[in-house]
């Protein structure tokens, strides 16, 4: 009978566990999420910024990932704090973590705040070698930290709009105050013109912040994406040498500080533990955060780095407080395409002229402009016709929310024209990711002319973004169609 009796007790606990056990499995369906943040801040000095030789970090420099899995489905972005990073890097750190996880290359995106004050290349000076290999190893820490800390998970989506912190630095000019570009001729628009010469700007603005975030299925913040049309800030604090010199520092201007500033929006004092926010850089490659229209009050270094991500972060903020419903079995699909794209050529005319330039002494190089030398050497590059190189786009559909990518700094109407002809409600553009090539135009900024247009800074022939995002479109119908 006590026999009896204990099975009976061990079947109705059985029975009784069996909710327990159905929530359990639900909740290992559907969405899983995971985040890492990786400090790849320099420690060998000296290194090599675009201000010159420094020892000097202001704020951290970090790998910031989040990963997302819905059964086979996966992605995972990784934001790296850089002014851009090489494709056969990212394709090297992708097979590693692949090898590491079980996941595909294609479902990784790998981009670049575009942070002017990161550590460049150009030398193999110890401190050079020793960040690269940190950088490095920082992007295979950060995408397999993320992958393999996935937990169940609920995302949503909204956005809110910043539009005082973003200008077309593209312009048109009053007649008779255009200067020769450096190769002899007149542009009709200028990049970054003196404020008396203005006539109006050369393109439009995309004010919008548009945010993924990611939540344990509790409702605990566990990582937010966001996306923001805005090259970097700068205005960094120098320090100051022993000899007396002025160097400049290493920082991850706003990009930085916004991931920095993100954990107090979501949990005031006390911020979620793990919790990783970044900030992508959308298609901005003509829009800065000068103010053409009025002049600012003087800035403390620094200052106005901590006004941008503010504002940024207060609009996330105001656009998570939008989400409504957390969708916690979202489709999670990737599209990746290669895309083969020409580069431009120079006529016989301009290689001689450009030839002709460089054969002259230097000041008199800079007399002609101060960029000629530049500009002609790039024209002798591009006189070799027919020459092509692959570049990788990628569509990544995440529930409703749909993320196209390109291996450029984009011009800002592309990622407006993607997002109006998108078949998704919510569509933004991550420049720099997967390799950096430069500047990508749509053909009527290239009739314009300016910086942004010149051959050297837009290496691809004048009708790639017409290429790249009848392409992206196509993808987008495909992912829809799931």
């Amino acid at each position: 009978m006590k026999h009896i009796s204990l099975v009976r007790v061990q079947i109705l606990a059985a029975l009784l566990s069996l909710p327990a056990l159905a929530a359990l499995g639900q909740e290992a369906d559907g969405l899983r999420a995971g985040t890492a943040a990786v400090d790849i801040s320099p420690i060998v000095f000296p290194i090599q910024l675009r201000s010159g030789p420094s020892r000097h970090v202001h704020d951290p420099l970090h790998v910031r990932a989040i990963a997302l899995q819905n059964g086979k489905g996966h992605a995972v972005i990784a934001v790296l704090d850089a002014i851009g990073i090489g494709r056969e890097t990212c394709d090297k750190a992708k097979a590693i973590v692949a090898k590491k996880t079980g996941w595909r290359p294609r479902g990784m995106l790998v981009c670049a705040t575009h942070t002017h004050s990161a550590p460049k290349g150009g030398d193999t000076t110890p401190g050079r070698v020793a960040y690269e290999k940190k950088r490095f190893d920082g992007i295979v820490e950060a995408l397999t930290g993320a992958i393999q800390s996935l937990k169940p998970a609920k995302v949503g989506f909204a956005s809110d709009k910043e539009p005082s912190e973003v200008c077309n630095r593209r312009w048109f000019l009053k007649p008779g105050t255009m200067d020769p570009n450096p190769f002899g001729e007149l542009d009709r628009v200028r990049t970054n013109p003196p404020r008396d010469h203005l006539l109006k700007p050369a393109g439009p603005i995309d004010p919008e912040v548009c945010v993924v975030d990611v939540r344990t299925r509790r409702g605990r913040a566990l990582g937010l994406i966001a996306n923001y049309a805005l090259h970097y800030v700068g205005g960094l604090p120098r320090a100051k040498e022993d000899d007396g010199r002025t160097v400049g520092m290493a920082s991850a201007d706003y990009f930085g500080e916004f991931a920095r500033i993100m954990p107090h929006r979501v949990g005031g004092a006390n911020p979620p533990d793990n919790f990783v926010a970044m900030m992508t850089n959308g298609a901005s490659g003509d829009i800065n955060n000068i103010d053409f229209y009025r002049k600012r009050p003087p800035r403390a270094p620094f200052e106005q780095v901590r006004v941008v991500a503010t504002k940024t972060a207060d609009a996330a903020w105001r656009a998570v407080k939008k989400i409504e419903k957390y969708d916690e079995s979202p489709v999670i699909a990737v599209r990746q395409r290669e895309v083969t794209l020409t580069y431009r050529t120079t006529t016989a005319a301009e290689v001689e002229r450009a030839r002709k330039i460089l054969q002259l002494p230097r000041k008199d190089r800079e007399k002609l402009h101060r960029r000629a030398t530049q500009y002609a050497r790039a024209t002798v590059r591009y006189s070799e016709p027919g020459k092509t190189e692959k570049v990788i786009v990628q569509a990544i559909r995440i529930g409703e929310q749909a993320i196209v990518s390109m291996p450029f700094e984009v011009l800002v109407e592309i990622g407006l024209e993607i997002k109006r002809k998108s078949p998704f409600a919510r569509t933004f553009l991550i420049e720099l990711a997967n390799g950096a090539y430069g500047y990508l135009p749509p053909p009527n900024q290239h009739e314009l002319g300016g910086y942004e247009t010149w051959i050297g800074t837009s290496r691809f022939q004048k009708d790639s973004s017409v290429i790249l995002t009848r392409c992206l479109l196509k993808m987008l119908g495909e992912l829809k169609s799931l």
